[in-house]
């Protein structure tokens, strides 16, 4: 372990590292943040992971996933097991809010550990290079509903992932997380406050803000991320993507996929935290 950590700081100090375009800096991801990420991974959450074979090895292919959670873990633990369980060790590019861009200190960090902005531009750009990219279409929608609506998918907005796949003509996989809704059961919601701080919500739950810092610690719910079978968009000329009927009808497709894995994983769970 020690000789790792003096190999990363010799290659920061030297600047034998690279970062691209957009900001990733994969070794800081794979050699500071995924450590951290890896207890709470296997320790805390104890995932498991279905359907890894889904994912090309290489290539262009866009990942859409249920969002939930009131904090974006489900983000991080799917980059997680994408990076450490599948056999090309890939590094998901996520597409993120403006709001994580709009925070001094966490656009930079939130850079370098592969996000970009959610919009059409820059997931195009990342798709025609054969990366992997992650995007979660109920955005705060879905993170940020009430713990009474768990494991109900909201809108998926107007279809401009499924468009830029169509563009790009990488697959579509659809993944399903379980458990991410049980990390901080938001019972209510300070929305007065959450304007004037200039969030889209401020969460309250059993634990937060009555215990402090200690109510940021999220419950140890069992989790279960599932990658299913891809959806070819090749089939498809790029021009179909300017096609909102065919749009809509391939976004309702993958939610529905979704929902419905959500029901199955549901039935076969035998607790929430064991």
């Amino acid at each position: 372990m020690l000789a790792g950590v003096l190999a990363f700081l010799r290659r920061r100090i030297t600047g034998d590292y690279v970062i691209d375009e957009h900001g990733f800096d994969p070794d800081l991801t794979e050699h500071v943040l995924a450590p951290l990420l890896r207890p709470i991974y296997r320790d805390y959450f104890r995932v498991e992971t279905r359907g890894l074979e889904n994912i090309p090895d290489t290539g262009g292919a866009l990942v859409v996933a249920n969002h939930s959670g009131t904090l974006p873990m489900d983000a991080l633990m799917m980059a997680m097991a994408i990076l450490d369980h599948h056999p090309a060790h890939r590094n998901l590019r996520m597409l993120a809010a403006d709001l994580v861009f709009s925070v001094p200190f966490l656009a930079p960090f939130a850079r370098k550990i592969g996000n970009t902005l959610a919009c059409q531009a820059d997931a195009e750009r990342l798709l025609n290079a054969g990366h992997l990219v992650g995007v979660w279409p109920e955005g705060f929608k879905g993170v940020g509903k009430p713990f009474r609506e768990r494991y109900t998918l909201q809108r998926f907005g107007r279809g401009g992932f499924v468009s830029a796949a169509l563009r790009t003509g990488v697959p579509i996989i659809p993944c399903t997380i379980v458990g991410a809704e049980e990390i901080y059961p938001m019972i209510g919601n300070a929305k007065s406050l959450a304007r004037l701080l200039g969030l889209p919500y401020l969460p309250i739950t059993p634990t937060f803000p009555w215990l402090g810092l200690f109510g940021l610690i999220p419950l140890p719910s069992k989790w279960y991320i599932e990658f299913g079978e891809p959806v070819a968009t090749d089939v498809h000329p790029p021009e179909a993507a300017d096609d909102p009927m065919l749009v809509f009808e391939l976004t309702d497709s993958i939610r529905e996929t979704i929902q419905h894995t959500l029901y199955s994983l549901l039935m076969q769970r035998r607790s929430v935290f064991f």
